[in-house]
């Protein structure tokens, strides 16, 4: 039996600025099951940060149902929205969104800082998965003594610390030279291979959703096409 981690019924997302309705998504339907790797790409415009927002709990779809493990959160209010997004969900972004003047050790412990995890068993979880992205040595470095390939790999580790069901990953590469970029990619891919994570991406960038498993382009609120590598 197949294990979806996400499963979209017919997602529509309607915006009304003023007088006008723009319609973002018109019925989008996916799977995607637990361990795989999906790239979600399209042109500026065609939906799909509208849909990466429902998919993170950030918002909620004007009609349709989303799924995540199998729980309709399509209804959830806000509190439990909220509650979803730091239990299940592992947000990385295009600019890290790191606190400045913090350590790296920091910024990973952020998701159990409002937890009932003390303070000895947090500090000792963020370290690992520092560790696990090749940060060992770099925890007691502030934002700002980090180069960019290593703040987006805090962002990883902190993503990584409730061992969520999902990795949302917002062109992750896009503030980053090609060859730290690769090496981001490689730390997604080994996630995915070895430790069998759920990961989804938004990237415009073909190269780097040629490394997902799975692609879907968007337009104008649809999904047009599915590949597979």
């Amino acid at each position: 039996m197949d294990n979806y981690v996400i499963q979209l019924e017919n997602l529509t997302k309607t915006y009304v600025m003023g007088e006008t309705q723009v319609r973002a998504l018109r019925g989008v339907s996916y799977n995607i099951k637990e361990g795989d790797f999906v790239a979600i790409m399209g042109p500026s415009g065609s939906g799909k940060s509208t849909l990466m927002n429902i998919l993170g709990c950030l918002d909620k779809p004007t009609t349709g149902r989303y799924l995540l493990d199998g729980e309709d959160i399509s209804k959830y209010d806000k509190n439990r929205l909220a509650g979803t997004r730091n239990k299940k969900i592992g947000f990385i972004f295009q600019t890290f969104n790191l606190l400045s003047r913090t350590t790296a050790l920091e910024n990973t412990e952020l998701p159990l800082l409002y937890s009932n995890v003390h303070g000895k068993e947090r500090s000792t979880r963020a370290m690992a998965v520092l560790a696990s992205v090749g940060l060992k040595g770099r925890e007691f470095h502030k934002t700002n003594q980090l180069s960019g390939g290593e703040q987006q790999r805090v962002a990883i580790a902190r993503a990584l610390l409730n061992n969520p069901s999902l990795i949302l990953a917002d062109e992750p590469t896009g503030n980053l030279d090609s060859k730290t970029g690769e090496e981001i990619m490689n730390i997604f891919r080994d996630l995915n291979e070895k430790q069998k994570k759920t990961l989804v991406i938004i990237t415009h960038d073909p190269d780097i959703g040629q490394l997902a498993r799975r692609r879907i382009f968007i337009r104008d609120g649809l999904i047009i096409k599915e590949e597979n590598s």
